[in-house]
C-alpha cells in the first residue's frame, strides 16, 4: 500500500533524531519510514501507511483520533 513517491533517505537518520526527530516506526525490513513525530511540538506527527483505510465512522483510527483531541485542546 506504499505507493508515495518520496521516501525518507535513512543516510540522514540520525542528524535528524540529533535534532529532535523520532522515528516511531519503521517498515520490516527498515528502509521504510513509516512513522514519525517531533515531541517538542503539541502535535507533529508524519505516516506513511493510510489511516483512513481503517477508520469507520464512530470507530477513528488512532492518529485521526489524536489529532481530533489535539485540535479540541487548543
Amino acid at each position: 500500500r506504499h505507493r508515495h513517491r518520496y521516501e525518507f533517505n535513512t543516510k540522514y537518520r540520525e542528524e535528524f533524531q540529533k535534532n529532535g526527530m523520532n522515528f516511531s516506526a519503521e517498515s520490516d525490513n527498515g528502509k521504510r519510514m513509516e512513522i514519525l513525530e517531533v515531541p517538542s511540538h503539541k502535535f507533529f506527527i508524519g505516516v506513511q501507511f493510510h489511516p483512513e483505510f481503517s477508520s469507520r465512522p464512530g470507530f477513528p483510527e488512532d492518529t485521526f483520533k489524536a489529532f481530533v483531541t489535539a485540535a479540541s485542546q487548543k
